[in-house]
C-alpha cells in the first residue's frame, strides 16, 4: 500500500501535471542540445584559429615591471605591455632567478598560473604543463612552448624585452 506523504512529496519535487508535460518531446529535445554543442564547438574552433592564425604583436623595446622586492620568492606578478593586449606573466622561482612567459596557454589559449614549488606552469583547463625555468612542454595538450620574455634589471628594477632566441 503507497504511503500517503511519499506521493505528496512526489507532487512537490515534480508540479507538472500530465497534461503539460508533452510540451517538449525528446526530439525537440534532442534538436536543442545538438544545436547548443554545435554552436559552442564552431565558437570555440573560431576562438583557437584565430588564435594560432593572428599575427602576434612584436614586443618592441624595454618595459619596467617592478621592483625585485614586489614579488617574493614563489611569486608572480601579471602585466600587459603597453600598446599589446598579450597578458604576461612574471615570475621569481624558487632558485632566485627571475622569467616572464605569454600567460595564455598554446592549446586554447587559457590563463596559465605558476604553482609554487613545483617549478611547473600549469594550465587549468586540459591540465597542461610547462616547465618554469624553460617553457618548455611537460606534459599534456600544448603543442608549443610558452612564448617567453628576456627578463634583466637595472639596479633594483625588473625590465622585460623581446626574447631574442625565439625571433631568430
Amino acid at each position: 500500500m503507497p504511503n500517503k506523504n511519499n506521493n505528496e512529496n512526489w507532487k512537490k519535487d515534480f508540479p507538472i501535471e500530465k497534461q503539460l508535460s508533452n510540451q517538449v518531446n525528446r526530439r525537440d529535445f534532442v534538436k536543442f542540445l545538438t544545436l547548443v554543442s554545435g554552436g559552442l564547438m564552431v565558437g570555440s574552433g573560431l576562438v583557437a584559429a584565430t588564435a594560432y592564425i593572428s599575427p602576434k604583436e612584436a614586443v618592441k623595446g624595454e618595459h619596467f615591471i617592478c621592483n625585485k622586492e614586489d614579488i617574493p620568492i614563489g611569486g608572480t606578478r601579471s602585466f600587459v605591455l603597453e600598446g599589446s593586449t598579450i597578458p604576461y606573466i612574471l615570475i621569481h622561482l624558487e632558485n632566485g632567478e627571475f622569467r616572464a612567459y605569454e600567460q595564455k596557454c598554446t592549446h586554447l589559449s587559457c590563463s596559465v598560473f605558476y604553482a609554487p614549488g613545483s617549478g611547473k606552469i600549469e594550465c587549468p583547463c586540459h591540465k597542461g604543463f610547462f616547465d618554469a625555468m624553460t617553457g618548455k612542454v611537460l606534459q599534456g595538450p600544448p603543442p608549443r612552448d610558452l612564448p617567453n620574455l628576456e627578463v634583466f634589471f637595472k639596479d633594483n628594477s625588473v625590465f622585460v624585452k623581446a626574447n631574442l632566441e625565439e625571433i631568430g
